[in-house]
């Protein structure tokens, strides 16, 4: 059941990294790439993590570490921004304009992913109950991100979304970066939650911290 799990995972993650790496020489064949504008986005970032929490677990599974506390917070905060992803596009900007060209690496960056991590966590029990006192954890990666946003926002100009553009008023913006701590705890507590439940591969013995 090991092996499999982490065989599993190690497609999910050449799936993931092929549809950046397309996204990335597609963008290039229409302008000049700018890495940092590139990988700035949300959306691009949580992917990027979530791989490598993918891409961790199956090797820690090599060395019976796959339950380790570290790797199952990495795991658990890699699946609330690839959760939050996949809730806010599918439920407020498919179908606009802008995001990724490709139609079949938007589908695994947006839709794909998402629900491949949700079923993950939710049905594969070779994680470690996560203390609820670390539940602020997932926390961190959302304020630096929107921190960098808001500074490069203010400097160069540039920003990923709309809603953070400085330009519309610092008060607008602080709205938009409190609703996004809102949902980044909400989705962490329920994956904090979940990750206490009995599920398939749940072993003899797994790490706590509460």
């Amino acid at each position: 059941m090991t092996t499999l799990r982490a065989l599993i995972r190690l497609i999910f993650a050449a799936i993931g990294i092929t549809a950046v790496v397309a996204t990335f020489f597609d963008t290039a064949t229409r302008a000049t790439i700018n890495p940092f504008n590139f990988f700035g986005f949300f959306t691009m970032q949580s992917n990027l993590i979530m791989i490598a929490a993918l891409l961790v677990t199956a090797v820690a599974a090599t060395f019976g570490r796959e339950r380790g506390a570290g790797v199952s917070l990495l795991r658990g905060c890699a699946t609330t921004y690839i959760v939050i992803v996949g809730i806010v596009y599918n439920t407020l900007l498919v179908g606009l304009e802008g995001g990724v060209s490709l139609g079949w690496a938007n589908t695994i960056l947006h839709v794909v992913l998402p629900i491949y991590a949700a079923i993950d966590w939710l049905a594969f029990g070779d994680r470690a109950r996560l203390a609820w006192r670390l539940v602020w954890v997932p926390l961190v990666y959302p304020i630096v991100w929107v921190v960098v946003v808001l500074i490069r926002g203010a400097t160069d100009g540039w920003v990923p979304y709309p809603f953070l553009d400085p330009a519309q008023g610092y008060g607008v913006v602080a709205l938009y970066a409190v609703a996004i701590a809102v949902a980044t705890m909400a989705v962490a507590s329920l994956v904090w939650a979940v990750s206490r439940l009995r599920t398939l591969g749940y072993g003899a013995e797994i790490v706590t911290a509460s």
